[in-house]
């Protein structure tokens, strides 16, 4: 499955809100921390419920904007 994901660093708690044509993450990690994309796969992967290697950014890893892929197999 491939999701068009924004990211929102900075947000109150870590959520998964579902918009037309993409989904939002709101994550609780300070803007402008290096590990966004790993605060990012560990969210994803918890909230799927597959192992952390399941979750690939595959475009826009220095964006806020991502294509990211997720496994179940």
């Amino acid at each position: 499955m491939r999701l068009n994901v924004k990211v929102s660093p900075n947000a109150k708690n870590d959520k998964l809100v579902m918009e037309e044509g993409r989904s939002r993450v709101y994550l609780t990690i300070p803007r402008n921390d290096p590990n966004t994309n790993k605060a990012l796969i560990k969210f994803l992967a918890a909230h799927f419920y597959v192992n952390k290697n399941k979750i690939t950014i595959l475009t826009g890893k220095d964006k806020r904007e991502k294509l990211v892929s997720v496994s179940k197999g």
